[in-house]
């Protein structure tokens, strides 16, 4: 009886130890990391500002790229696969993510942006997080167990900070590792991690991507409706993997094009500037926030969802930094806003739907999109958003953005499959 209570006594003890150890830790890096970018994100919406006022400015894009090429080069960084990194640290013991990532992720990304370049910014966020908790971790002389867990919850911060919806973001890092598997012993840190860096974003009125959307539009779900969803759906799956497809082939034909890093990001700013000035309008550049929130009160056109594909894999194929959240939400927004006129369905329903359909797609994180749903456009619409999600994270196969994810079990059986994505 003695040694059971002992042993209970044990267990309560490191239970609780665990508990304080990381609600302290996941704390104090999630506001530092919080502070990181909410800098971060006033210099996107400065430079962002900047390039809009000053619209020739994008005839500087190849120097920026040379510029990112060149520092990527100099610090030994040039086969840093991004986010794909990140994805293989948390599973391996044998990588990790150098502390030099941070400058050269944010400054890199900040160019982009400055000199109009296709791309978001939580890619950046997701990667300069790992770095942190990389960094933190060995200075503290966490285990490697720690270490990845740290990782996880530094990752949190940074999305929570940028994206502004801290639900989605504590389970995102969490369910994108690995699909079929959620890494639940970084819950605690990452709860803690993602609310801490939210409230350092909040207390210095960070401007978030993606604020929230009030969807009025509601239709009563048990009727056609529902079916409209269905159809929805099935085009964002096609979107979603379309984009996978684009961005991967992307890559790999500019490297076979264009050996040379330097000669491959100038090709690629000529592409993305020859299309600037042959349609004339700016609406591709950047984060495309404007025309995300546009695409909730008025029908996009049908090509834009397909020009924001071929805007951001000239970007961020040839070299230039960022990320791809943003760009999916994009063409999921304007994909659900187009094919409201064809369903004969609220444009706005159709937007939230598509941007969550969409990113559920590309990143095969269902939850995390339900997630994002409820604290982007509330709970009304929530029939339709599961429908959506659930549907088009299906029928998107095992195509992804990150080559590195791993499908661990089956999209459609019981069945251990353990294979990476598309």
């Amino acid at each position: 009886m003695n040694e059971k209570l002992k042993e209970m006594r044990e267990a309560w003890k490191n239970l609780y130890g665990s508990l304080f150890k990381w609600i302290v830790l996941s704390g104090v890096i999630g506001s530092f990391i919080g502070l990181i970018a909410s800098g971060f994100s006033y210099a996107i919406v400065w430079v962002t500002s900047f390039r809009q006022e000053n619209p020739m400015i994008i005839l500087g894009l190849p120097l920026g790229g040379l510029l990112i090429v060149w520092m990527y080069k100099i610090t030994g960084q040039e086969k840093n696969s991004g986010t794909n990194l990140v994805l293989t640290v948390v599973r391996s013991d044998e990588e990790e993510v150098p502390g030099w990532v941070t400058p050269l992720i944010l400054i890199s990304t900040a160019i982009t942006h400055l000199f109009g370049g296709s791309s978001g910014r939580e890619g950046a966020a997701l990667q300069f997080g790992a770095s942190v908790g990389n960094v933190c971790a060995k200075y503290l002389h966490l285990n490697e167990s720690d270490k990845k867990i740290i990782i996880l919850a530094s990752m949190s911060a940074a999305f929570s900070a940028l994206f502004g919806t801290p639900m989605a973001a504590v389970v995102f890092p969490m369910e994108v590792i690995s699909v079929g598997v959620m890494y639940y012993a970084a819950l605690v840190p990452c709860v803690f991690s993602a609310f801490a860096a939210q409230g350092i974003a909040l207390l210095l009125k960070v401007r978030t991507v993606t604020p929230p959307y009030l969807v009025e539009s509601v239709p009563n779900f048990y009727s056609v409706d529902s079916i409209k969803a269905i159809i929805l759906a099935i085009a964002c799956a096609l979107a979603g993997a379309l984009f996978c497809i684009v961005l991967h082939n992307g890559e790999h034909y500019l490297k076979k094009w264009f050996p040379n890093p330097y000669v491959r990001v100038v090709a690629g700013a000529a592409g993305v500037i020859i299309l600037y000035f042959a349609l004339r309008t700016d609406a591709y550049l950047g984060l495309g926030t404007g025309v995300i929130q546009a695409s909730f009160k008025e029908t996009a056109g049908p090509q834009m969802f397909l020009l924001k594909m071929l805007f951001t894999a000239l970007t961020l194929c040839a070299g230039f930094k960022g990320g791809e959240i943003v760009p999916s939400l994009f063409i999921g927004a304007t994909l659900g806003s187009f094919m409201s006129t064809i369903l004969a369905a609220p444009t706005d329903i159709c937007a939230a739907c598509g941007m969550v359909g969409v990113f559920c797609a590309v990143t095969n994180s269902p939850i995390t999109s339900l997630l994002i749903a409820a604290e982007l456009f509330g709970f009304n619409g929530m029939p339709f958003y599961c429908i959506v999600v659930a549907v088009s994270y299906l029928l998107s196969g095992y195509y992804s953005l990150y080559k590195e994810q791993k499908i661990v079990y089956s999209k459609t059986e019981n069945k251990y499959v353990d294979k990476h994505t598309k």
